[in-house]
């Protein structure tokens, strides 16, 4: 099928519940459609852990849909909530990421994609639920697209000088300051997860991200080789987080980001 033939049979299916966490609002996920049997990527908006929305891919992709040009490259797409941190702390949106990846596969021959075939991509604070998900051995997904996400929760802390500060967001996700529970912390971030075994990463970065520093996709990757993973590291000069910044090229992240997603399903 030609890319103007997926971008003429897709369809988007909006607010599908997936989970009702108990004492909580009821959670759902975007799914959009083109060529039957497709892999799925799965999708986890970024905003810090306390904000945000499935229906943003990135703040500074506007020119293009990025959603209706994966489906035209052959995937489906599902973008999925979870509770944000005002509502629930760590591991509260491991738990919800993980439901939607296993609603998505239960659901699978009911929308018409292939669940033996998933591939999680998030943004920064979403990197870390996809990133974290990801390694999960019961997860069961091909790959996963990490752009900019906090890795190291401690080490990240420790180079911002944040460790004791109550506002970041990472001390709204872990309901306290990242040294008053450094189990916690080293728990929820990545870095503590990686195996041998666990699917190929694409990792990429802006240099000038001010936000969640360089050092923490290096450390990402390197623990990932060192462990005996695949991990590819993107580095992007003159880009922000978010991929600000004036010369940025983010149709070619997206088309890279694709491209390594297609390696892993084919």
């Amino acid at each position: 099928m030609t890319d103007t033939a997926h971008a003429e049979a897709q369809r988007v299916l909006r607010d599908l519940v997936f989970a009702e966490p108990v004492g909580y609002r009821p959670l759902s996920l975007d799914l959009h459609l083109g060529a039957d049997r497709a892999p799925l990527i799965v999708f986890v908006h970024g905003g810090g852990f306390r904000l945000g929305s499935r229906r943003m891919f990135c703040p500074t992709m506007t020119a293009d849909d990025p959603f209706a040009r994966i489906v035209d490259a052959g995937f489906a797409v599902a973008s999925v909530d979870y509770r944000l941190s005002a509502e629930a702390t760590f591991p509260a949106q491991l738990d919800d990421v993980f439901d939607a990846v296993q609603w998505l596969c239960a659901h699978a021959d009911e929308f018409g994609f292939d669940a033996s075939r998933v591939v999680l991509w998030g943004e920064s604070a979403g990197a870390t639920l996809a990133a974290l998900v990801g390694l999960r051995p019961d997860a069961g997904v091909r790959g996963v697209v990490d752009w900019y996400g906090p890795a190291d929760i401690v080490a990240m802390a420790t180079e911002l000088g944040q460790l004791s500060d109550p506002e970041t967001r990472e001390a709204g996700w872990l309901g306290g300051t990242v040294d008053s529970d450094l189990a916690v912390a080293a728990q929820a971030s990545p870095v503590t997860h990686v195996h041998a075994d666990a699917p190929p990463f694409l990792i990429a970065h802006g240099q000038d991200d001010q936000a969640v520093p360089l050092s923490q996709s290096r450390l990402f990757a390197a623990a990932l080789t060192q462990a005996g993973a695949s991990a590819d590291l993107e580095l992007v000069a003159g880009a922000g987080h978010m991929w600000q910044g004036d010369d940025v090229d983010r149709r070619g992240l997206l088309e890279r980001a694709i491209a390594f997603a297609r390696r892993c399903t084919d």
